[in-house]
């Protein structure tokens, strides 16, 4: 077992039967230590609603795992959260179609209704904005996740009355959605704050151009 600094709590006391016992099933039931991570995290994330560094150790502690590689799992994929978020995560699809089909003018409409840009969460606690490089639906963009929820085709004025429609008590599964191949997890490096960087124009741009999408 490898040394956990004596300053964090014992996994045993840190986490609930629940979490340890579903934590130990999945572990059981994985192929690689990586993969057993990463339930890991999406179990205690389940319950907790983020990833703090004392649930980050325990779970460490829980699977004989060094912090550090956990660390590195949990950072890689943009649905585990590092740092507390709301109760409702927007994932707001920034890709090239998303780009191309008005995905600028819902962001827009979404950041002044909630008065918060990438990264925030609203002073009542109920959404956090992050952007995601695909949510595997370019044939409906402009696309946004919410929860277990995709919504599409979206404009600036349906965008607004979903977040609404949420505030006013309207629910979503809130469940951390399984990283596959329908959700795309991010791959690119993420910003200090622990989320990746919004794509600007000269990138997307860029993409167009490599893809031969322009029309030149």
């Amino acid at each position: 077992m490898q040394i956990i600094d004596s300053i964090r709590p014992d996994y045993r006391s840190y986490l609930s039967k629940e979490e340890v016992a579903a934590i130990e099933h999945e572990a059981s039931i994985m192929e690689t230590r990586e993969a057993a991570g990463i339930e890991a995290l999406k179990v205690v994330q389940k319950h907790r609603g983020w990833i703090s560094d004392d649930s980050l150790y325990a779970i460490a502690q829980l699977l004989d795992m060094p912090v550090a590689e956990l660390e590195g799992v949990a950072t890689f994929y943009n649905l585990i959260y590092r740092q507390k978020v709301g109760r409702y995560v927007i994932h707001i699809c920034n890709s090239i179609s998303c780009h191309l089909t008005g995905y600028q003018q819902v962001l827009q409409a979404i950041k002044d209704h909630l008065g918060i840009e990438y990264g925030q969460t609203t002073a009542d606690g109920l959404f956090t904005l992050l952007s995601n490089a695909c949510l595997g639906g370019c044939d409906k963009a402009p696309v946004m996740m919410i929860g277990e929820l995709h919504y599409e085709h979206l404009t600036p004025a349906k965008a607004v009355q979903i977040l609404k429609k949420l505030a006013a008590g309207a629910s979503t599964d809130n469940y951390l959605p399984p990283i596959s191949p329908e959700i795309s997890p991010e791959i690119t490096p993420k910003d200090k704050q622990g989320f990746r960087d919004e794509l600007d124009d000269d990138d997307v741009a860029g993409e167009i151009s490599e893809m031969e999408l322009s029309d030149e």
